[in-house]
């Protein structure tokens, strides 16, 4: 609520000169093409979720798995915020064409939390790229390190527990510890996957710095640093359904110093729009495409 009221006091206070950054005709079309690319990256991520899953010694067919993933993204809006999580989870230990069995609910749990935890360890490593701030950029390297097995083991131990009590998943989590899995390597390949994902993500955004004519406001570097910052912590912060306000509050107060207000004010309402079309796009055709959960495994 409070970056939200922050977002509203700016629009309050910059409102008549943002009406000056209305986009022209080739401005909505960077916007529409900024649609497709938004929803072709959470293609991306349905695929990247499946080399979590290969990683983890499940066999995932691609086609309904994206399905599944984009039928439950709209999940994400929801009050709480795991709604989507909730429902990927509850598919995986149920049974789901996209797997051919059923899994245990410590390894649906483990399989659907990497996804975030890798999301945001890839997006926080492109935080340097936009200048290391007398070395204060490099702290955003360090959930690379908490990736390894020694770490990861028990933060993702953590993580069930708390994701299984706010399910209502305590005692299936308590009766079917036999299904834990210890992870013993890094996870390059999921990593790399989620990296895509992120620089997909990134680029539905360039198009909205595109459509408002501000890609000579600032280098490029400077725009690829702050998004993901802005997106990472849109995607932890709990409480904000798709990280509404929290982007935005985000963008505005890493890069107000270099741009005015209105001008982020404007890249970010657009990149809201635009992401928020493709995410309501991807979950509907997601849901008519069958991947609503409801399916069921597959024979071997």
């Amino acid at each position: 609520m409070v970056s939200l009221g922050f977002v509203l006091a700016a629009l309050l206070q910059n409102g008549r000169q943002l009406v000056q950054y209305r986009p022209d005709t080739q401005g909505l079309c960077w916007l529409a093409l900024g649609v497709g690319l938004s929803l072709l990256s959470l293609v991306v991520n349905g695929l990247s979720w499946a080399v979590i899953l290969r990683w983890l010694g499940l066999r995932p067919q691609l086609e309904p798995l994206v399905r599944l993933y984009l039928a439950t993204n709209m999940g994400k809006f929801l009050p709480g915020g795991v709604w989507h999580l909730a429902s990927r989870v509850q598919a995986l230990r149920q049974g789901h064409a996209a797997l051919p069995n059923r899994t245990s609910t410590p390894l649906a749990l483990m399989a659907v939390l990497l996804d975030p935890l890798l999301a945001a360890a890839a997006a926080l490593a492109l935080v340097p790229l936009g200048g290391l701030e007398h070395g204060i950029a490099l702290l955003a390297l360090v959930p690379l390190l908490a990736l390894w097995p020694r770490w990861l083991n028990p933060l993702m131990q953590r993580l069930e527990r708390q994701r299984a009590r706010q399910l209502g998943l305590q005692e299936a989590l308590a009766q079917d510890l036999a299904g834990s899995l210890r992870l013993r390597s890094y996870p390059w390949a999921p990593l790399l996957g989620q990296w895509g994902f992120v620089l997909m993500r990134f680029a539905g955004f360039a198009c909205c710095v595109l459509a408002f004519d501000l890609q000579h406001a600032l280098d490029w570097w400077r725009w690829l640093s702050a998004f993901p910052l802005a997106w990472t912590v849109g995607l932890v912060v709990p409480g904000a359904p798709g990280g509404l306000g929290v982007f935005e509050s985000v963008l505005l107060l890493r890069l107000g110093s270099a741009l005015p207000d209105p001008a982020l004010l404007a890249v970010a309402l657009g990149y809201r729009l635009v992401v928020t079309t493709a995410d309501l796009l991807a979950g509907l055709m997601g849901y008519l495409d069958g991947g609503d959960g409801q399916g069921r495994p597959t024979s071997t």
